[in-house]
């Protein structure tokens, strides 16, 4: 005799039990649910067909959810089997995460491990023992008179001989255009290879292949499943065979440069004043560690100023009364001086300046999001549980965009929110303003980076203005280490009358 599915025993009690076993699965403390809002979560899968629908534009969808949609501007959401987040732009939280619970959100394991065959083991990508001695080997250098005084110098002999010569042939060309961020990137390159490296090799295929590296390694954290990556990089395959012929170019480039401080130093010869000769000099770090040096170094000192300029002169461009106040500033500071470049004083004195390249970071931050690992379970001032082993990711892009924080003009680029009422420049604490990041892990180079930008646009400023002509549609966004503009930031250059 035949028997109906639909009659079976055995079926009839399976459905029985279903939603008994369904809840015994999920039935949790509610304390330690992720929020229900922001994201629908679909049983058995959780958040994943969110991540898998938007990995592409993580950064605008995470934004908006964030900002939009959650009431504490928090949310987190679980994958089951695999791991849990939080993404949060909430000042509390930063400040949380970055400060008061330092030790329970370290960089982790899976970041870590991510990101080695990038970074190794330097100042960005380690914690513990490991990064408080760089933190304080880096923290003793950047404190000195020395390294301040070589940036200046550097930064002037840049300028004055590449940068003002490229864009006054642009000019003389009627007008010719220029990819700026492109130009920008060279440059930063340039000059954080005589403050950092000091090497005069050639710097395209190294710039090429350390940008094809990062969009690679990014690439690994958008993929809502990390063992897809590590299958692909065992078996060579996709973006992982792109990423590992463009790390040897990385590796090979930064090997010859610590080589080249080895043989200096075996030969006698005066230690330069950069920063990886100082690190050299010591004699205590080994061939790898000055390589993971070198390419921490590289990725924090050319990219994110670069970033910071390319948004910086693009927002510039659509505001002419922004532009107009600039310059007068630094006409006026020049008015006591000669000609070259602007000395660190009276850079100093540049304020509105100051406050328009913090507006333009606040909006567009170099580094738009940042991501810590929750060692043991905790939950987060707003109320928000966090899983031991979760990703805490604070996003300073989605936290420039809510109305709470920055006000009912948030998303307008407006320097002079940064302005007292005597015109001098006025800081935000930094768990409001997490451009720089906060807490223990503070950017040591901020000052340097500073005098690199405003020494840069009151030298370009003063001589030339930009035009963009890509009309009014912004510029995309691409979501690497540092936030880069989708396909360049084409500008017609013209000589100031």
């Amino acid at each position: 005799m035949e028997l109906s599915l639909t009659s079976s025993p055995l079926l009839v009690l399976l459905h029985a039990l279903l939603p008994v076993l369904y809840l015994l699965c999920l039935r949790r403390d509610p304390k330690k649910q992720p929020r229900s809002d922001g994201l629908k979560s679909y049983p058995l899968i959780g958040a994943l067909p969110h991540l898998i629908k938007n990995q592409h534009r993580l950064l605008e969808w995470s934004t908006d959810v964030v900002v939009k949609q959650c009431p504490t501007h928090t949310m987190s959401f679980k994958i089951p089997g695999l791991t849990g987040a939080a993404i949060t732009a909430n000042p509390a939280n930063v400040e949380h995460i970055c400060k008061t619970k330092f030790d329970n959100y370290p960089k982790g394991e899976v970041t870590v491990s991510t990101i080695e065959d990038f970074l190794g083991h330097g100042i960005f990508n380690s914690d513990g023992d490991q990064w408080l001695w760089q933190r304080k080997a880096a923290s003793y250098e950047f404190s000195k008179r020395s390294l301040r005084n070589f940036v200046v110098d550097t930064v002037r002999f840049e300028i004055v001989e590449r940068l003002l010569p490229l864009l006054e042939r642009a000019a003389r060309d009627g007008g010719r255009t220029l990819d700026v961020q492109d130009v920008l990137e060279r440059f930063a390159f340039d000059t954080i290879c005589r403050d950092g490296m000091a090497t005069s090799q050639s710097a395209a295929e190294f710039l090429r292949a350390f940008n094809e590296v990062q969009d690679g390694v990014m690439a690994r954290f958008m993929k809502p499943v990390g063992l897809v990556w590590r299958v692909q990089r065992l078996l060579g395959l996709g973006t992982e065979r792109r990423l590992r012929e463009a790390l040897a170019t990385v590796r090979g480039y930064a090997g010859r440069i610590v080589r080249e401080r080895r043989q200096r130093g075996e030969a006698g010869l005066a230690c330069r004043d950069d920063f990886l000769s100082r690190f050299a000099a010591s004699g205590e770090h080994s061939d790898e560690s000055l390589h993971d040096v070198v390419t921490n170094f590289l990725l924090a000192g050319s990219d994110t100023t670069s970033s910071a300029l390319t948004w910086f002169f693009w927002l510039v461009s659509g505001r002419p009364d922004v532009e107009d106040k600039i310059v007068s500033e630094i006409r006026s500071a020049r008015a006591g001086s000669g000609q070259g470049t602007f000395s660190f004083d009276e850079l100093r004195g540049m304020n509105y300046l100051h406050a328009a390249i913090t507006e333009s970071m606040r909006l567009y931050p170099p580094v738009a999001m940042n991501t810590h690992c929750c060692k043991e379970e905790d939950v987060l001032p707003d109320g928000t549980f966090v899983g031991k082993g979760w990703q805490a990711t604070y996003s300073a892009y989605a936290m420039a965009r809510v109305e709470g924080v920055w006000g009912k003009d948030c998303e307008e680029f407006r320097p002079e929110r940064w302005l007292g009422e005597d015109g001098v420049f006025q800081p935000e604490s930094t768990f409001r303003y997490p451009v720089f990041h906060a807490g223990p892990r503070m950017c040591l180079g901020k000052e340097m980076a500073y005098i690199q930008m405003k020494s840069i646009v009151a030298c370009v400023f003063e001589r030339f203005s930009f035009r963009f002509i890509g009309g009014d549609v912004p510029p995309g966004l691409v979501l690497s280490f540092t936030l880069r503009m989708n396909g360049g930031l084409k500008m017609q250059v013209k000589r100031r009358s």
